[in-house]
């Protein structure tokens, strides 16, 4: 099994219609399914094709530029299929165009926070967050003690052990900054 005349034509860097024509004056020929097999036409093209008369040579659109029309579309609501049109493509890139305006726009605003200091304030506010437990079973051990009426010393060491433990199971959560 081959390829559609689209992917064929995309394979070639040239319009559907050039292939349609090459189909019709012979020059490749279909699979008994219709579909194009790459090798075979490829090798029919060029030994069928007069040199003289060939245009400069189109460069073939990139395959990854295909999948970003795509990839914008379909974001956009507006999925594309299997194939992307002249028209889909301009209407990409203007929802591109739109959005990099919105983002530039909210940047302007203020509406937006650099991500790099979020996660280094984030951090800071962890790392305070800490800071503060561990300090914590000396300033309260004693008072506890006081009002449970046992020994202050081995409070504080069971206050500060638990509350380790508590921190290094915390510590180890790994948040996703995506």
């Amino acid at each position: 099994m081959g390829v559609s005349i689209r992917a064929y034509s995309r394979h070639r860097g040239v319009s559907d219609t050039a292939v349609h024509k090459a189909i019709q004056s012979g020059r490749i020929t279909l699979e008994s399914d219709g579909t194009i097999n790459i090798e075979k036409a490829d090798a029919e093209w060029e030994a069928n094709t007069n040199k003289a008369q060939q245009r400069s040579k189109q460069k073939a659109v990139p395959a990854a530029a295909f999948e970003a029309v795509d990839e914008t579309l379909r974001e956009s609501g507006m999925g594309t299929g299997n194939s992307t049109t002249y028209v889909q493509a301009r209407t990409a890139n203007e929802v591109i165009k739109a959005q990099t305006a919105r983002v530039k726009l909210q940047q302007l605003k203020g509406e937006l926070v650099d991500r790099n200091q979020a996660i280094a304030h984030v951090f800071q506010l962890a790392r305070a967050e800490r800071d503060a437990w561990l300090g914590w079973p000396s300033r309260i051990s004693a008072q506890m003690a006081a009002e449970l009426e046992v020994d202050q010393h081995r409070l504080y060491v069971a206050l500060e052990t638990y509350v380790r433990q508590h921190l290094k199971e915390l510590g180890e959560v790994k948040p996703r900054v995506d």
